[in-house]
């Protein structure tokens, strides 16, 4: 094993840019010899000290206090570094056991989805849901996609998830009553706790709900199709549907396979 190894061969080694390893010489914490050409020349200390940038880096330490940490490097210090970095780490696996949970909830809730029989109306009861909201008037997926992406980072403090984010959209009805289907006047977000601060509730209640597979467009026939039925089954309701949307373009580029249900709200 050698004694000394070039800037070159330090670099490929730890995967780190010259840049660095120079930057890191600049502050004092590497201390390189040069040989008689004036290549910079580093030891196995030095290399001792990359492994201990390395690890206090991804504990978020600065490079100041790294180098602090080794000018002044001790058993209190040790042990002080230790127990912050035991922290770090129970932090980390508390954020993956989340985001296991997030994961195996949207596969609970996607398996479900392909379970659900289309095409059937359904009078089903819930329970109050908190909601958050931003009213345009939207004629074009790619302007669903935008102002879903804004309400997202309007209310990213509320929303646990944005894969397992309830994402819903009210029609606009005069273009609805004038046969242009797939146009809304405002999205939505169906918060997973009730909160303070909401927009609006969808009330608890009775609500028909409708699911159906493939384009929104069909959404047009659909909703006259769920008035001609709440008609004849003598259902009171109060003209304002919505669309909720639990497989779509966030988990499938395949309309086919995208499940919209239509509910609206029985008085």
């Amino acid at each position: 094993m050698k004694d000394y190894y070039k800037i070159s061969e330090i670099s490929k080694l730890y995967g780190i840019g010259t840049d660095s390893i120079r930057y890191y010489e600049k502050l004092g914490i590497l201390k390189p010899r040069r040989d008689t050409n004036g290549y910079r020349l580093y030891n196995l200390k030095d290399m001792y000290k990359l492994n201990m940038i390395r690890d206090l880096r991804h504990l978020d330490f600065s490079m100041e206090q790294i180098k602090d940490y080794l000018d002044h490097q001790c058993v209190s210090n040790t042990l002080e570094m230790l127990h912050r970095e035991q922290e770090y780490v129970k932090e980390q696996l508390k954020e993956l056991c989340l985001r296991e949970r997030f994961i195996h909830e949207r596969i609970l809730d996607i398996s479900r989805s392909l379970e659900i029989k289309p095409d059937v109306f359904v009078v089903k009861k819930v329970t109050n849901r908190s909601c958050v909201r931003l009213s345009e008037h939207i004629t074009r997926d790619e302007e669903m996609d935008f102002l879903v992406k804004k309400l997202e980072q309007k209310h990213e403090d509320k929303i646990r998830d944005f894969g397992n984010q309830a994402i819903g959209a009210f029609f606009d009805m005069d273009y609805l009553n004038q046969g242009r289907a797939n146009v809304y006047q405002s999205i939505f977000f169906i918060l997973e706790v009730k909160m303070r601060e909401h927009d609006f509730m969808l009330p608890e209640g009775a609500y028909l709900s409708y699911y159906y597979r493939g384009k929104y467009k069909q959404n047009l026939k659909l909703v006259e199709k769920m008035f001609q039925y709440a008609k004849e089954k003598r259902l009171n309701h109060d003209g304002k549907p919505f669309e909720l949307y639990h497989i779509d373009n966030r988990d499938t580029k395949r309309e086919k396979e995208f499940l919209t249900e239509i509910q609206l709200r029985l008085l």
